[in-house]
C-alpha cells in the first residue's frame, strides 16, 4: 500500500480516487457511496467554480468567467440531476453552493447575462 493510502484518515475513501498514486487499487471506487461520490465531485467543481470567478485571496489572478462558465454549467447539471437520490440535506447545501457560485459570476460580469440565460440557469431557473 502507497504511503498516500497509508496517511489517509479511515473516512476518507475518496482520498485513495483522488491520490496520484501508480497503485490501481487506490483507485477502487467499490467502497465509495453514490452520494457520497456526487458530494465530492459537486465540492471540487465549487471550489473551481468560485476560484475561476475571482473568489480566492489572489482572485483577479485566477479570475476566468470563460472557464467559470463552464464549470457552473456542468456542476448546474450534475445537481440538477442527482438532487433526487442525494437526499434533502446533500443536495441543499449543494445548491446553495452553486447558488452562490451563480451569483458570483454574475457579479463578477462586466456585461451581465439575461436573468435565466446565467451560468447553469437552464437547470436552475434564474438566480437573481
Amino acid at each position: 500500500m502507497s504511503d498516500i493510502n497509508q496517511a489517509s484518515e479511515p473516512n476518507q475513501p475518496l482520498d485513495r480516487f483522488f491520490a496520484d498514486t501508480p497503485d490501481n487499487s487506490a483507485r477502487d471506487l467499490s467502497e465509495v457511496n453514490a452520494v457520497e461520490l456526487i458530494s465530492t465531485v459537486s465540492v471540487h467543481l465549487l471550489s473551481a467554480a468560485a476560484l475561476r470567478c475571482g473568489l480566492a485571496d489572489d482572485g483577479e489572478e485566477y479570475q476566468d468567467l470563460d472557464e467559470a462558465r463552464a464549470i457552473i454549467n456542468a456542476l448546474a447539471g450534475l445537481v440538477t440531476a442527482a438532487a433526487p437520490d442525494l437526499g434533502d440535506t446533500h443536495a441543499r447545501s449543494l445548491r446553495d453552493g452553486l447558488r452562490s457560485v451563480q451569483l458570483a459570476f454574475r457579479e463578477a460580469s462586466v456585461i451581465p447575462d439575461v436573468p435565466g440565460e446565467g451560468p447553469g440557469e437552464k437547470y436552475t431557473g434564474a438566480v437573481a
